[in-house]
This record gives C-alpha cells, sequence and structure tokens, in this order.
C-alpha cells in the first residue's frame, strides 16, 4: 500500500518550466493574424471589419472547442498531454494554413475558427496538468502558465517587428513553434501526483458546476476580468499604432510596443501568483482588477502624447490586466470536484471568451463613433462587477478551501 503523495513532489518545477514553454509556444498561434494584419490589409483587400474577424473567428472557435471540450468532459476522460499535443498540432496546421492556402477573407477567417477551436485543448489543459502537480503554490504555479501564455500571445508582434518583411513566413514560424510546444508536453510531461484518475463521461457535471456557489462567483469575477482582457489584448495594438503614428514614429515602434505592453501581462502574472499564496486570491484579483479598471477609463485619452508616457501607462495595464487571470482559475481547483476539475475549467473558459466576442467587438464600435478618448472606457464595468464577486465570495464559508484558508 503506497502513502500519500509528498506535499511537495520532487521535479514540479522542471514541469512547470516545460508546460510554461510548451503554453507560450502553442498560445503563439492566438494573434499571429492580427500581428501581420496590416500586411493582409494591404494585400487582400480587407476592410477594418474583415480583419477584425481575423482576430473574432479564434475566439468564436475557442467557444466552440471548449464547449466540445465540456459537453465531453474531454480533459477529464482523455490522457491530458495527449488532447494537449494533438490539439496544438492541429492548431498549428490550421493556423499554417492562413499563409500557404488561404487568398481571402473567407478561407483565412475558417483558418482561424480551426485554429481556436483546436486551442482549446492547450489552455485548460495545461492548467489541468499543473494541478497535478501543485497543491502548495498552486496560485503561483498558474500564475507563471498565464504568464508565459501571455507572452505567447504578444511575441507574434515581436516576430512581426524583428522579421516582418514576409508575413507568410511570420505565421508559419510561429506555426512551427506550436507544433513544438504540443511535442514537449506529450514527450516530456508526466502525471503529477495529485492529478485525479480519469473520470467516466458525465455530462451532468456542467450543471453541477453552477449549482456550487463558491465556483459560481469565481466564475462571475473572471467573466468580469475577460470583458476587459481580450478586448484589451485585441485592441492596444492598434491604439498604439495611430498613437505612434502621430508622433512621427516608425511602424515597426508599435509592433515592439505592442510585444511588451502585453508581454509585461507575464511580470504580473507572476506577481500575482506569488501574492495569491501569500495574501489571498479574493484580495489580490479584487486590487488587480481596481487597477486596470482605472487604467481602461484614462488610455484613451493619451492619444497622441508623449510615446513614453503612453507606453508606461499601457505597461501597467498590461500587467494589471491580467494578473489576476490565473487566480480565478486557482480558486475553481480548490472548490470543484477534483474528478471533474478539467471540466470545471474548460465551462469558465468556454463562457468567458465568449464574453469577449461582444466586448472586442464593442470597442472597435465606439472608436469608429467617437474614437479614441471613450472607447477603452466601456471595459471597465467588468473589473467593477469582478471586484464586487469577488468580494462576495470572501464572505462565504467556502472560501476557507481557498489558498490554504487566506481567501
Amino acid at each position: 500500500m503506497t502513502g500519500p503523495p509528498p506535499m511537495e513532489p520532487l521535479g514540479r518545477w522542471r514541469v512547470l518550466a516545460l508546460v510554461a514553454a510548451a503554453e507560450l509556444m502553442g498560445m503563439s498561434l492566438w494573434f499571429s493574424a492580427s500581428a501581420v494584419a496590416p500586411a493582409l490589409k494591404a494585400e487582400w483587400r480587407l476592410g477594418d471589419a474583415a480583419a477584425g474577424w481575423l482576430t473574432l473567428a479564434v475566439q468564436l472557435g475557442f467557444v466552440a472547442g471548449t464547449l466540445t471540450s465540456a459537453f465531453g468532459n474531454l480533459p477529464d476522460v482523455f490522457a491530458t498531454q495527449r488532447l494537449f499535443a494533438v490539439s496544438a498540432l492541429f492548431g498549428a496546421l490550421a493556423n499554417a494554413g492562413v499563409a500557404v492556402v488561404a487568398q481571402g477573407a473567407v478561407s483565412a477567417v475558417t483558418l482561424r475558427f480551426l485554429t481556436g477551436f483546436f486551442l482549446a485543448g492547450v489552455y485548460p489543459p495545461g492548467m489541468k496538468i499543473m494541478a497535478g502537480w501543485f497543491r502548495k503554490g498552486r496560485g503561483l504555479s498558474l500564475g507563471v502558465l498565464v504568464g508565459a501564455l501571455t507572452v505567447g500571445k504578444a511575441f507574434p508582434y515581436l516576430v512581426n517587428a524583428v522579421g516582418g518583411t514576409s508575413w507568410r513566413a511570420s505565421v508559419l514560424a510561429v506555426s512551427a513553434l506550436a507544433a513544438a510546444g504540443g511535442a514537449i508536453v506529450l514527450l516530456f510531461v508526466p502525471d503529477g501526483p495529485f492529478a485525479a484518475p480519469a473520470a467516466r463521461f458525465d455530462p451532468s457535471q456542467i450543471g453541477r458546476v453552477f449549482r456550487n456557489r463558491g465556483v459560481r462567483l469565481a466564475d462571475f469575477g473572471y467573466f468580469g476580468h475577460m470583458w476587459e482582457l481580450y478586448a484589451m489584448w485585441t485592441w492596444i495594438p492598434v491604439f498604439l499604432r495611430a498613437s505612434l503614428a502621430l508622433r512621427g514614429e516608425p511602424s515597426r515602434l508599435a509592433e515592439a510596443a505592442s510585444f511588451l505592453v502585453i508581454g509585461s501581462g507575464a511580470a504580473g502574472c507572476v506577481a500575482g501568483g506569488f501574492l495569491g499564496d501569500r495574501v489571498g486570491r479574493t484580495a489580490v484579483t479584487s486590487w488587480a482588477m481596481a487597477i486596470s479598471g482605472a487604467c481602461c477609463l484614462g488610455i484613451g485619452f493619451l492619444l497622441g502624447a508623449p510615446p513614453a508616457l503612453v507606453l508606461a501607462v499601457c505597461a501597467v495595464w498590461g500587467a494589471s490586466v491580467v494578473a489576476d487571470s490565473a487566480q480565478f482559475s486557482a480558486c475553481v481547483t480548490e472548490l470543484s470536484d477534483p474528478r471533474y476539475m478539467g471540466t470545471a475549467l474548460t465551462i469558465q473558459t468556454c463562457l468567458g471568451f465568449l464574453l469577449t466576442m461582444a466586448s472586442i467587438a464593442l470597442v472597435g464600435v465606439v472608436e469608429r463613433t467617437v474614437g479614441w478618448s471613450w472607447a477603452f472606457a466601456l471595459l471597465a464595468p467588468g473589473p467593477f462587477l469582478g471586484v464586487v464577486a469577488m468580494q462576495r465570495l470572501r464572505r462565504l464559508p467556502e472560501a476557507a478551501q481557498i489558498a490554504h484558508g487566506l481567501r
């Protein structure tokens, strides 16, 4: 008879480094078309609306993929590493198709939808893998993972800034990177000692997730966070291009700035994870949303301001807007049924990303109607309501399960 698993299993930091690298590589597919949107608009004669669908299609595909995964309990029924690897490979192939076979908006948007669909098998399973390796320090481990994901989503802008002479080469380079990330998880990442055994297929688990009031409030906090996050990530490069152009700065500076602003979220995620384990998850998420919500209200008025000022405020926003993300997921892993943790994480992610479809579209509509001054301000209600949800969760008895009682 074997004894209980160790509280701090050997090799967990190695596994974290491998999974974080794989997440960075896999999720770099997300904005690979958005980063080269100016070149695509010129070559395919796309309007702003058609170019916007290159990102919206990924969001919609991801929602479809997470719905499929949740209804099938895929992260809990199938080997998580294989699900991750297969999803990363097919996502890479779909993304590469934009460079190889796409001839215009319709084919490119279809392939971007498929890219998002397969990425649903990369993000939530990665979080489940880490929950199997960490109990103590789970917030930090998931913070590192989301930080790596954030750098991955910013990475196409760096590729475009450094070697952006050919948009096809940039898209293919990112696709190869994602396939390699899947191989890393398949070949080098074992199950952790805290991983639950494979569960049976049980679609009723979806309803049980919402009957758990602790998980429900953590999800509501996450939804407020997501209302802001992806709209910011989608539109901040467009804002930076417009702002820096007004100052006569070269276009490559805007691409590099976009990488730095979005990538600054990695530092925010690690800091949020560290503090979440030591101060409490509801406190950290509330403070992060308060800071990012304030940035929503002010950033639009800095259009055309001195670049140093614009980049400084954007970097604060970039760090705070995602610093709380992993802590919502950590709450779900601590409050949900361990056997169906993957399903609970997938449902949370699915509904959060569904919400992003509306906020991304609305920012574009408001910007075209009244300009940048108020476009980002409409995101502020999301983090405000997220703070309300997390403070309600903090007062529940179930909150004693979060971060070993630190709430």
